[in-house]
């Protein structure tokens, strides 16, 4: 077919990558467009890195005696230090690689020499995510190509076709069936595809084959007519992905599921045993797991049943969900049909969580904002860097370059000594965004660093000898743009954008301390946190001026003790006045001392009406970023734990049933000593045996652990030992969740356990560190009333 110059269209981006092509470079997006899917191939991009100027003598030397091909050019450009360097460019990026590895065996310095060809493209052109393009289209039946392509930054809203995809296989990893389930150009879509003969009343959705390769073939072919844009699944990447396409491997078979019949590739994680990645030119695939924690949600666990349960209501298609192995492979010997509908309703819950989460809406948003791929899992280093190195370009610098052995520690959020006792009425007040809002108004920012040493008559002061200069910068306004943005998006109640807007405007702060960043600088990370202590111990001083008394701070949040009898509504009229007053007295005093707009804004967060600060255990000393309080409302009361059992994952059901109603005792007043009693009681007789189970995650190998061996670890251990004997596959090498009980041999895995249980160690260790965090404060003694009660016997 013959191209033709496009009208403009627009677009955003699924996949991009680069690579050499007839001895020059090309980069390659694949995007979603209204017309369907787009391929723009941009050929003869140059790669480029910087050398120092005071180096391009020994850079020709060193090139040219190995015959290297580049272009060298002086630039406009310098680096921190103000050391003006050039810039060397090479047709290929075979070349390019070659030339790094030449000049670093030769100690000569470069600059920005780690960023891939696709990625410096899109950023230097402010593209994040949705692209506007011109170019000569070819229109194919699936796709259409793009060349001689030019991009811009544009906002679009894609509307992207998912499907949902789950395989089901034996423990040796020989594939059963393959799930599908999402929508087709706007229709509903459900398949699997089962390796076995064709049942006349099996439903319409099951596709039958005859075998394993049959198997991977009718994947291919559903995948070409269905054309997903994305792929989603539960750990789809490392475990369902992973098993194709080694099972691919087996039958020595590519898997051919990119667009224009572009094969899939797996790149093994450097980090990380039995992790990687997966590209399908095309296509993107996002696992539920990454996504969520992405999108900053958290469980106990990340199994598929449990987030089910706890989003949706509802599970899987099984009765015994902890050998499901088992169960999979007698369905796929005697109920094929069982087993396809198990497998079907994998993928509706995936799809059913990523609906009710709105998670691809947030990692979408994400992409707009930062420019980083759909699928990337973290990246907030990236995230930073998209945004911030072409404004750095234009304003006449190159990055520096990462630190040398990580970079030295940076100061800590603040965090006051409690004043640890039994309270009513206590307020929480809390600095909106108090790092952002630090880091707007004092003006923080790498190159703002550089050129406020340079003149620090007039630069605004930071921490460690630290200078920032008034009008020289770049961060604060990208923060100022992003807070707008969010504030817009709450007008609207899109959560998916606020809260994507607000992860990214946190990271920065940590990113500026992180030696993993190329704008790591002790005296920025610093320059926010110990300008933090500071606004909250002076903070603190108002307060107590006022006549209140402040019992605990911790980074951005002041606990204030009103030491007096009033009504909610009475004490939501202090905090409100409280902030307004102390919003006022900053406002006054950056003008007067720094001659600086402020942006910090205290607000009236919440009225506990009942509230405990403990003591660390075993001393009077109050602990720190652990309380409890009661929040009362017109919808009932709240109870709120910070830091104590009831939050803890690794604590039992015991412990945080018992915390949460011993709690509700004291907090209204309520004698807990019979409580206590029967608690205890019922423990010893057997009564809480299902709340006995602790679940903690093995974050080793099993092998590695040697000198410290931990409960769950043996636990783990005693588990493997018997599936080992019973010819299982063993569960616990790896990192991963174990459930064990504490009997009177030890620890025993919850589904071994050969000893009765170990009813003391529960009261002991469970129930009485509990209690004892709150009686003392009520006159109460655990140990008392437990002797009490022995003594009665």
């Amino acid at each position: 077919m013959n191209s033709q110059t496009s009208p403009i269209r627009q677009g955003f981006l699924l996949t991009r990558h680069s690579r050499d092509h007839h001895n020059q470079t090309e980069i390659i997006l694949w995007l979603a467009t209204d017309d369907g899917p787009a391929k723009l191939t941009i050929a003869g991009e140059l790669p480029v890195f910087f050398i120092a100027q005071a180096d391009i003598q020994a850079t020709e030397h060193t090139l040219d005696s190995h015959h290297m091909h580049y272009r060298l050019k002086p630039l406009g450009l310098k680096t921190f230090e103000q050391q003006p360097v050039a810039g060397l460019y090479f047709d290929s990026m075979h070349s390019f690689y070659n030339a790094k590895e030449l000049l670093q065996a030769h100690h000569i310095t470069m600059y920005e020499n780690d960023f891939r060809l696709q990625e410096r493209f899109l950023m230097e052109r402010f593209v994040y995510g949705s692209v506007e393009f011109i170019g000569n289209a070819k229109y194919l039946p699936k796709h259409t190509e793009y060349t001689h392509v030019k991009i811009r930054p544009c906002d679009y809203r894609p509307a992207l076709s998912v499907l949902s995809l789950d395989i089901e296989c034996s423990i040796r990893g020989e594939l059963y069936s393959i799930g599908l389930y999402g929508k087709v150009r706007g229709l509903p879509f459900e398949q699997v595809i089962m390796i076995g003969e064709t049942e006349q009343d099996a439903p319409d959705w099951i596709e039958w084959v005859s075998n394993e390769a049959a198997l991977l073939n009718a994947l291919e072919h559903t995948i070409r007519a269905t054309d997903p844009d994305i792929i989603i699944g539960w750990n789809v990447i490392n475990f369902d992905f992973k098993l194709l396409l080694e099972r691919a491997t087996l039958h020595h078979m590519k898997l051919n599921l990119g667009r224009a019949g572009a094969v899939t590739h797996w790149r093994d994680s450097r980090g990380e045993t039995n992790q990687g990645f997966v590209t399908i030119p095309g296509r993107v695939v996002i696992d539920g797991i990454d996504a969520l924690k992405t999108a900053t949600y958290n469980f106990p666990s990340f199994s598929l049943e449990n987030v089910s349960q706890t989003l949706l209501g509802r599970g899987k298609k099984t009765d015994d969900v902890d050998n499901r192995v088992e169960t999979i492979s007698d369905d796929f010997h005697h109920n094929k049909q069982k087993l396809a509908a198990y497998n079907l309703e994998d993928c509706v819950l995936v799809w059913d969580i990523f609906e009710h989460t709105k998670v691809l809406d947030f990692m979408v948003l994400r992409s707009q904002l930062t420019g980083l791929e759909l699928d990337r899992i973290g990246g907030s280093v990236a995230a930073f860097t998209n945004l911030y190195l072409p404004k750095l370009h234009r304003a006449g610098y190159v990055a520096p370059n990462l630190p040398h052995g990580g970079g030295l520690a940076s100061p800590g959020g603040y965090v006051m000594n409690s004043k640890p006792g039994l309270y009513d009425n206590v307020l929480v007040l809390d600095f909106k965004s108090l790092y952002p809002s630090i880091i707007r108004t004092f003006k923080i920012d790498p190159m703002g660093l550089v050129e406020g040493l340079l003149e620090p008559n007039s630069a605004i002061p930071g921490f460690k000898e630290a200078y920032f200069s008034r009008d020289k910068h770049f961060l604060p306004q990208i923060i100022t743009e992003l807070w707008h943005q969010r504030d817009e998006a709450k007008k609207l109640k899109d959560a998916a954008r606020s809260q994507a807007i607000k992860i990214l405007m946190n990271s920065f702060y940590g990113i500026l301390g992180s030696g993993g960043c190329r704008f790591y600088d002790t005296r920025l990370a610093s320059s926010i946190t110990l300008r933090g202590h500071e606004i909250m111990q002076q903070t603190a001083k108002w307060i107590e001026a006022a006549g209140y008394e402040v019992i605990y701070g911790d980074t951005d949040s002041t606990f204030i003790w009103l030491n007096g009898q009033y009504s909610p509504e009475q004490a939501n009229d202090i905090g409100k006045a409280l902030a307004q007053d102390i919003n006022q007295k900053w406002q006054q005093r950056l003008e007067q001392h720094f001659e600086l707009e402020c942006h910090l804004e205290l607000e009236f967060e919440t009225h506990f009406s009942r509230f405990l600060m403990p003591t660390i255990r075993g001393s009077e000393v109050g602990s720190k970023k652990r309380y409890a309080g009661l929040i009362k409302g017109k919808d009932g009361d709240k109870l709120v734990f910070k830091g104590l059992e009831t939050v803890r994952t690794d604590w039992t059901e015991l412990a945080k049933s018992f915390q949460t109603e011993l709690f509700e005792c004291v907090f209204h007043d309520r004698d807990p000593s019979e409580y206590i009693k029967t608690i205890v009681t019922q423990t010893r007789n057997g009564e809480k045996d299902h709340l006995l189970v602790y679940r903690k995650r093995l974050r080793r190998k099993l092998g590695d652990y040697i000198k410290n061996v931990p409960p769950h670890v043996r636990a783990a251990r005693i588990a493997d030992e018997h599936n080992k004997r019973e010819g299982k596959p063993l569960q616990y090498q790896h990192k991963g969740w174990i459930s064990y009980v504490m009997t009177v041999a030890g620890p025993e895995p919850v589904e071994y356990r050969q000893n009765p249980l170990d009813y003391e160690h529960y009261i002991e260790k469970q129930l009485q560190p509990v209690a004892d965090a709150i009686l003392p404060f009520v006159g109460l003694s655990f140990e008392q009333l437990i002797n009490a009660q022995m003594g009665l016997f």
